[in-house]
């Protein structure tokens, strides 16, 4: 797919069936290894399922961001992988004016959803090998305690500076050429973007930038 808006080609890690072969390697590797051989087959059927809902998720919600902010679907993560590296900013004003958009809608989300979106994913990472506790399995519940701590902690950092360079694009952004981008013309509703500074936000928008 080719964005003729911006001459971008998509890359092939954004195309809905290498995000759908992602998750089912993640999801079957990471329950073979506790699971073992044995069960295969039902961790390749539960893979195909929890591959097939998250990849329709993260596409939907790719739509919409892009409805929301005024470009292309096959825009989006193209927009995210240069905020995220806090890296070059584009050349065409009326893109500069949609990542402004974007970071706004990201940043909004997290504000919105940090309040549940932690607890929900450390309930889900520590609450599992509890469970595997319970049923005797106790390799199974160290490997998976020691699992969700340092994925909850990687979420955390990942987070937290994820914020800070979406805070920081938005403010170079907004500086080049004395401040086009912050005019009433370019917010996303057709009113001037304004909004709160950005401190530390907490949560993990989806869980997976995660269930973002």
């Amino acid at each position: 797919m080719v964005s003729q808006r911006h001459g971008q080609v998509q890359r092939w890690q954004d195309r809905w069936w290498a995000v759908a072969l992602l998750v089912l390697v993640v999801w079957a590797g990471i329950r073979l290894a506790f699971d073992g051989w044995s069960g295969w087959p039902g961790i390749l059927a539960g893979g195909l399922v929890y591959a097939g809902f998250m990849t329709w998720y993260m596409m939907r919600r790719r739509r919409r961001d892009a409805r929301a902010v005024g470009t292309e679907a096959a825009r989006v993560p193209e927009l995210e992988r240069r905020i995220a590296r806090n890296g070059e900013l584009p050349e065409d004003p009326a893109e500069r004016a949609v990542m402004v958009r974007l970071i706004r809608r990201r940043e909004e989300k997290l504000r919105r959803n940090q309040w549940w979106a932690f607890p929900l994913l450390g309930l889900i990472l520590f609450g599992t090998p509890l469970l595997w506790f319970a049923a005797g399995n106790v390799a199974a519940g160290v490997w998976g305690l020691a699992f969700g701590a340092a994925f909850l902690g990687w979420m955390a950092w990942f987070n937290r500076r994820f914020v800070r360079r979406m805070a920081g694009m938005r403010q170079r952004i907004e500086g080049v050429g004395g401040g086009p981008v912050g005019s009433p013309a370019m917010g996303s509703t057709g009113g001037p973007i304004v909004g709160p500074a950005v401190g530390p936000a907490g949560g993990a928008e989806g869980i997976a930038h995660s269930a973002r």
